[in-house]
């Protein structure tokens, strides 16, 4: 199938960054129980390890002494008999310079003068979340502006915590996949749940979706309440019928015009600990919105860049939804008459509003900080 080019920020006109700023997942955090890893994200190459105190560590991936990759090597020496990590620091595989969690060069085993400083390395701030490692992203190098958000029934007691569904990358900009946060019409012809009441809200860096239908697969009334924080993590809260569960989507840019995809959900068990038959119910809820997931996956897969949408009135807010998101393709200072123009309620003609039963506004007010570790 032909293909157009990837579109960029630039096509969409987003803003003067080509990536945006923001929490993005990088990987799930028990895939660094392998040890090191080489990611590539935003166009750019990193080296993501743990070390030995347990913290989360994210470095430019190429030593300064020779552009040598610091995590993409198995068979190096000290890689292979597991002498890479010492203490919080890394060395790398080459010629064993050795890089602290702050990207500074602390030590060179042949050399006894002074590091040089020149040397060091770009270290990113990182969160583990829910499973889930998370790097801020801001191509200016500016700190944390917003902490991801947190689930509070992970720390519950009969909570099931599943592996993540690592679904690899789509060719789509992240912008598309955000559009599905106003895009009410594609619920019944791609998901079989057309929705009977729908609304957006927007709290500057949060964009909250409430919608409710008839899920004809489940053959259940479904209510959602969704929300990014920043650009690439989505939440759902979701009750169809007597169960309630969260869904985590997550989108994370790989180089222009592709996202990488995260999916996983939150479900509580019946029993303390739980049993093998929660497990199982929880796997199959899991599943199944993956499958609901999937099918947007495919469009996605087979689209062009819809860079501009012929809009109706009545598809939903989409003028909105990407005028919030290109706040993040630009400074935060700038971003301030971003917010100040969208912030608050949209709606869609046709479409009554949720009402106060189906906001869960007193878990929304509670449901936009994190607990993560650094």
């Amino acid at each position: 199938m032909a293909r157009k080019e990837p579109a960029t920020a630039a096509d969409y006109g987003l803003g003067p960054y080509a990536y945006p700023r923001g929490w993005f997942v990088i990987a799930e955090a028990k895939q660094l129980d392998e040890g090191p890893m080489a990611v590539t994200y935003f166009d750019k190459d990193f080296a993501l390890y743990r070390g030995e105190s347990g913290r989360v560590v994210l470095l430019d991936a190429y030593c300064k002494h020779m552009n040598t990759h610091l995590t993409a090597s198995g068979s190096a020496h000290i890689v292979a008999t597991d002498k890479q990590i010492e203490g919080d620091s890394i060395r790398c595989p080459y010629h064993a310079w050795r890089y602290d969690a702050d990207g500074h060069v602390d030590d060179i085993p042949y050399h006894d003068g002074p590091c040089p400083k020149s040397a060091s390395l770009v270290s990113y701030p990182v969160r583990e979340v829910m499973g889930m490692i998370m790097m801020w992203h801001h191509p200016e190098g500016g700190e944390p502006e917003f902490e991801p958000p947190f689930v509070d029934w992970w720390e519950f007691d009969n909570v099931i915590k599943q592996d993540m569904d690592l679904l690899g990358n789509v060719p789509i900009n992240g912008i598309e996949i955000v559009d599905n946060m106003a895009d009410c019409r594609h619920l019944g012809p791609t998901h079989g749940s057309p929705c009977e009441y729908f609304e957006n809200e927007m709290r500057d860096n949060i964009v909250i979706q409430r919608q409710g239908g008839y899920l004809e697969s489940y053959q259940a009334q479904l209510d959602t309440v969704t929300w990014y924080t920043g650009p690439g993590i989505l939440l759902s809260k979701q009750t169809f019928g007597p169960v309630t569960m969260f869904e985590i989507i997550c989108n994370t840019p790989v180089e222009a015009g592709v996202s990488a995809c995260f999916h996983g959900s939150i479900c509580l068990s019946a029993n303390v600990p739980a049993t093998a038959e929660d497990i199982a119910g929880a796997k199959q809820l899991q599943d199944g919105v993956l499958a609901a997931f999937a099918a947007d996956f495919q469009v996605w897969q087979n689209k062009k860049p819809a860079t501009k949408i012929m809009r109706l009135k009545s598809d939903g807010p989409f003028h909105k939804v990407r005028e919030w998101y290109s706040q993040f393709h630009m400074s935060a200072a700038d971003a301030k008459a971003v917010q100040a123009s969208v912030n608050g309620m949209h709606y869609i003609p046709g479409f009554p509003p949720a009402d106060e039963a189906r906001k869960n506004g007193d878990y929304e007010d509670n449901c936009f900080v994190t607990r993560g570790t650094q």
